[in-house]
């Protein structure tokens, strides 16, 4: 049997090869080759964002310790926030943020910012400590000591928490709620942050502090200044240096200092309202009621401003207008576009009084006498031990006896000088 010829045979003839078709496979090839590796990765696609370089955490940290000597605490709280999106395991960015949201009166921020520190590292001692002192300015002075010992069991020798448990302290000694020897703890508190970091402002800052509430003016005054030599831009520490100068009445040098921690932080009513509180100590009403004013633009939910208002307002002798701003602080009310007012409960503190006792007088002035007696009334009743609330409630039923006898005609005449004086704040 035969095999038929097959057209596969190997015997068969094979065909040229085409050198031109090869070259230009190859040159394909190469070409993308080449774009793949070359050109694809630098073109960019529709709808997909172009990627940005990425910047370091550290980046951000540098100009949040330039913003915080420069002032601009705002923008150093920014930088920080930055810094933490960037890495959210650094404990320090929040720490050092929580101390410049203290600085601004971002207190309860400033207790979030140190407990979010403590969850990434709960034996930080810096930690613990700028919660403490965020817990001070929030009045909750048993936690905040709670909290500051641990500081200082973790680091015995940390400088920041011995100033901080100063403050405290003596905090603690103003509210009543400390222990017996509170401001004299306090002292010793201050004079070790000093021995153990004499060039920080946190050391100065304490120690004057103490020396303010004590009474010694002169000396706080020099400690405040060497902790204003250190960062110039803390508007904290010309708040205070005005706070003990208004207390030696040099009012100039106050209102100065006061005038700088404004320039410094813009959106801070205290500055506004320290001032009106010191032209207010010199009798300049119109000046007060201007300044006091002005603190209230800051932070128009505030019953103590506008409390504040209503009393300068009084001296000025605009009673109705007074009593509106009064009522505001002591029922609270709403201004309309979700602007709440938390009415401020009596109790036996300074500022709290004058509001009580200082709308009790300008009610019975424009003769709505029963309100008036009704808070006399309360103010006798609840705070007996506060002479001067007692003394001017007595003046305010006086004036509506007088009331009853010889209606009042609106008239410019000075407040009575039977009036207690009011306290400055």
């Amino acid at each position: 049997m035969y095999l038929k010829k097959n057209k596969w045979s190997m015997t068969r003839r094979r065909r040229r090869v085409n050198w031109f078709w090869v070259t230009v496979l190859v040159f394909a090839i190469f070409s993308v080759s080449y774009f793949n590796r070359y050109v694809a990765p630098d073109v960019q696609r529709p709808w997909i964002d172009t990627p940005t370089p990425t910047r370091a955490p550290e980046t951000f940290i540098a100009d949040a310790e330039e913003f915080f000597e420069q002032g601009k605490l705002i923008k150093a709280i920014d930088a920080y926030q930055e810094a933490i999106r960037s890495a959210p395991d650094d404990a320090s960015a929040y720490i050092q943020m929580a101390r410049a949201q203290v600085f601004v009166g971002q207190y309860e921020e400033a207790q979030t910012s140190a407990e979010n520190a403590l969850l990434l590292n709960p034996n930080n001692s810096m930690a613990h400590a700028v919660r403490a002192w965020s817990l001070d300015f929030l009045g909750d002075y048993l936690a905040a000591e709670a909290a500051i010992k641990r500081a200082l069991e973790l680091d015995p020798n940390n400088a920041f928490a011995h100033a901080y448990y100063a403050e405290i302290l003596a905090d603690s000694f103003l509210a009543g709620t400390g222990p017996l020897d509170a401001i004299e703890l306090a002292a010793e508190e201050s004079r070790v942050a000093l021995s153990l970091a004499p060039n920080l402002m946190e050391s100065h800052r304490a120690r004057a502090y103490v020396l303010e509430i004590t009474g010694n003016y002169e000396e706080a005054i020099r400690e405040y200044e060497i902790a204003i030599t250190i960062n110039e831009n803390i508007p904290d520490l010309h708040l205070s240096l005005g706070r003990t100068y208004r207390a030696l009445q040099v009012f100039d040098k106050a209102v100065e200092e006061f005038t700088r921690a404004n320039a410094l932080n813009p959106v801070d009513p205290l500055p506004d309202l320290y001032i009106s509180r010191t032209y207010h100590s010199i009798r300049e009403d119109a000046k007060a009621v201007q300044y006091a004013e002005q603190a209230l633009k800051d932070d128009i939910t505030s019953a103590k401003l506008h409390g504040n208002l209503g009393v300068m307002l009084y001296y000025n002798f605009q009673w109705p207008e007074a009593t509106q701003e009064l009522s505001l602080a002591i029922y609270g009310g709403n201004l309309g576009e979700e602007i709440d007012i938390e009415a401020i409960p009596i109790k036996n503190d300074i500022q709290v009084a004058e509001y009580y006792y200082v709308y009790a007088l300008a009610l019975a002035r424009i003769n709505r006498c029963g309100e008036s007696l009704q808070i006399s009334q309360q103010i006798i009743g609840t705070i007996p031990s506060n002479t001067i609330a007692v003394d001017n409630a007595n003046e305010a039923i006086l004036l509506c006896e007088e009331n009853l006898n010889n209606p009042p005609t609106p008239t410019a005449e000075p407040v009575s000088e039977e009036e207690t004086p009011t306290p400055e704040a």
